[in-house]
C-alpha cells in the first residue's frame, strides 16, 4: 500500500512539473503555424463566434478609419477658408447648399455692454411674466422652443396664440415658433422692420436672433426699460456654396440712441396724433390736466404749471397717486428731493407700481422717458390717470 502511495505521488509531481513545458510548445506552434505543420500559410480557420465577431469589427473598424481620413481630408481643403479665431463647432459647419450660419464672436459674448443690454431684457421678460411664474435664467437655453415667447406675446398683445402649451419634440417646437413669429411679423410689417430672426435661428439657440427679436418686441409695445446705447457685436457668417465653406466678419448694431430708439417703440395712440396734425389743441388738452392733477395737489399746497418738468423728478407722480387713492405715502419709499437720474427714475418707477396697486393697467411709457422730459410719455401717464380718477374728489 505504501509502494502505489509513493508511486502516485512521483506521477502527480511529473505531471506538475512538465505542463508548463507543454503549454509553452503549444503557445509557439500557435503563434509559428508553419513550424507547427510545415506548410507555410495555412493555419486552422477559425470557425468559431468569437472569430466571426472579431472579423466583423475588424472590417468596421476600418471603415471608420477610412471615413475619418475622407473627413479629415475635407477639413484641410476647408480649413483655409475658416476664420482663424474662433473654433467653429461641428455643427456650424454642416450645412446644406446656400445655406448660412450665424455665429457669435467670443469676444463680443463677453461684452460687458451686451451682457448689460440681456440682463436688461432678461428683467423685463421676467417682470412681464411674473403672473405666470416664469422666470428666465439664460435668453439661449430659456427661449429657443417657442414657449416662453408665446406666452410674452400674448401678454404684450392681448391675443391668444392657438398652439400647444406644452410641446417636447424638435418638431412641435418649431411649429410653435412658426405660430408665434408670424404673429410676431404680422404686427411689425406695417412699420416695414427688418425681420432679423427665422424660426432655424432661434431653435438653434441663435443668441442674436434671439436678442433682435425681443427687442424689437420691446420698441414696439414701449417696454418700461431702459436700454443701453450703441451696442454692437461681431458676428461669423458661414454660408455654403458649391459644397465649400465661406466665412465673413460682419459687425451687427443691435441699439443706437434712446431718442432713435424711440422711434416706433409704440402704437401710434391719440397723443401721437395730436402731435402730428392737431398741434394747437395741444395746449387744450395740457390745461385740462394742468385743472386735474392741481385740484388734488393743492390739498398739500402744491401746484403745477409745467407738465413735462414738474413731473420728471417722480415726486409729484407719488404724492398725487397717495391724493387719489386716500393714502399716505411713507416718505421712505421714494426721494423727497432726488439729485441723480437714478433717483428720479426710482421715483416715477415707484409712481408706476402705486398705479398698478390702484387697478390701473402697466403704463406703456418708461420711467426713464417720464425723466428726460419727454412730452408724449408724461401726456400719457397723465392722462390715463385723469381718465380713471376724473370723478373723484
Amino acid at each position: 500500500m505504501l509502494y502505489l502511495l509513493n508511486y502516485y505521488l512521483l506521477f502527480v509531481c511529473a505531471k506538475f512539473f512538465t505542463t508548463p513545458r507543454e503549454n509553452k510548445a503549444e503557445d509557439q506552434m500557435a503563434a509559428n503555424p508553419t513550424r507547427a505543420t510545415g506548410q507555410p500559410g495555412k493555419m486552422k480557420k477559425d470557425e468559431s463566434l468569437l472569430g466571426k465577431l472579431g472579423g466583423t469589427l475588424s472590417r468596421k473598424k476600418k471603415l471608420k478609419e477610412a471615413s475619418d481620413l475622407q473627413e479629415e481630408g475635407k477639413n484641410a481643403i476647408n480649413a483655409p477658408l475658416l476664420p482663424g479665431g474662433p473654433e467653429l463647432l461641428p455643427e456650424d459647419t454642416l450645412l446644406e447648399e446656400n445655406a448660412e450660419r450665424t455665429i457669435l464672436d467670443p469676444t463680443s459674448r463677453e461684452d460687458l455692454n451686451f451682457k448689460d443690454l440681456q440682463k436688461v431684457l432678461i428683467d423685463w421678460i421676467n417682470s412681464e411674466l411674473e403672473e405666470d411664474r416664469i422666470i428666465v435664467k439664460d435668453l439661449e437655453e430659456d427661449l429657443y422652443d417657442g414657449q416662453v415667447l408665446q406666452k410674452l406675446f400674448e401678454k404684450l398683445s392681448g391675443y391668444k396664440l392657438n398652439v400647444a402649451e406644452v410641446t417636447q419634440s424638435e418638431i412641435g417646437q418649431k411649429q410653435k415658433l412658426q405660430t408665434v413669429l408670424e404673429a410676431v411679423n404680422g404686427v411689425l410689417r406695417p412699420l416695414e422692420w427688418n425681420t432679423e430672426w427665422s424660426v432655424d435661428s432661434i431653435h438653434s439657440k441663435s443668441l442674436v436672433s434671439i436678442v433682435y427679436l425681443l427687442l424689437a418686441l420691446a420698441m414696439y409695445y414701449a417696454a418700461p426699460i431702459r436700454l443701453p446705447e450703441h451696442v454692437s457685436v461681431r458676428v461669423i457668417v458661414v454660408k455654403k456654396k458649391e459644397g465649400i465653406l465661406q466665412t465673413a466678419h460682419v459687425t451687427k448694431q443691435l441699439t443706437s440712441t434712446t431718442t432713435e430708439m424711440m422711434i416706433g417703440r409704440s402704437e401710434r395712440d391719440a397723443f401721437d396724433t395730436l402731435l402730428d396734425h392737431a398741434p394747437d389743441k395741444l395746449n387744450v388738452v395740457k390745461t385740462s390736466l394742468i385743472t386735474f392733477v392741481n385740484k388734488h395737489l393743492n390739498k398739500l399746497n402744491l401746484e403745477v404749471t409745467e407738465l413735462e418738468s414738474q413731473f420728471a423728478d417722480g415726486v409729484y407722480l407719488v404724492l398725487l397717486m397717495g391724493l387719489l387713492e386716500n393714502y399716505f405715502v411713507p416718505l421712505y419709499n421714494f426721494y423727497l428731493t432726488p439729485e441723480s437720474f437714478e433717483q428720479k427714475v426710482h421715483n416715477v418707477a415707484f409712481a408706476f407700481e402705486l398705479m398698478q396697486d390702484g387697478g390701473l393697467q402697466k403704463p406703456k411709457a418708461r420711467p426713464e422717458d417720464v425723466v428726460n422730459l419727454n412730452l408724449k410719455s408724461t401726456l400719457r401717464v397723465l392722462y390715463n390717470l385723469f381718465t380713471n380718477y376724473k370723478n373723484s374728489e
